[in-house]
């Protein structure tokens, strides 16, 4: 939350810009790009549409759409973009909605980038915004 304002929800509205925009909806979930600069085409965040701080918060039609959604994900970002192997992390300490992140890595990641470390990503590491758009359209289109 910024200003009392609550940062995914101004995502999920089009109040607040994302590159690429809202990819997918489904069962009260959204696809949608990293909103933060990403050093890893086609890493996504699928994320609730309705506040809830955690996986244990959410309805149960979301529930139930979580895991084969997030499955189907991550193998169009495996077919679409040559991904070796897609991480999934939820944290769930910034945001007042559950979000996974759902990280593509490829044979050519650097060690420095793989696993958690993505999070550690430098500034010379993030991607040309459009080349991000373009990962992300892909596998959108992959779901369709």
């Amino acid at each position: 939350m910024t200003d009392g304002k609550c940062t995914e929800c101004e995502l999920l509205r089009g109040a607040r810009p994302i590159p690429g925009g809202i990819l997918h909806r489904e069962g009260g979930l959204a696809l949608h790009v990293l909103s933060d600069p990403s050093p890893l085409r086609g890493w996504l965040i699928l994320a609730s549409e309705r506040h809830a701080r955690a996986w244990y918060d959410l309805e149960p039609a979301s529930l139930a759409t979580l895991g084969p959604l997030a499955a189907r994900v991550m193998s169009a970002q495996r077919a679409v973009l040559g991904a070796e192997h897609v991480y999934a992390f939820a944290i769930g300490d910034v945001l007042q909605h559950f979000h996974l992140h759902l990280v593509p890595r490829f044979a050519d990641t650097p060690d420095r980038l793989r696993g958690r470390r993505c999070f550690e990503a430098r500034a010379e590491d993030v991607l040309p915004e459009v080349e991000v758009v373009a990962a992300a359209r892909a596998v959108a289109a992959a779901l369709r």
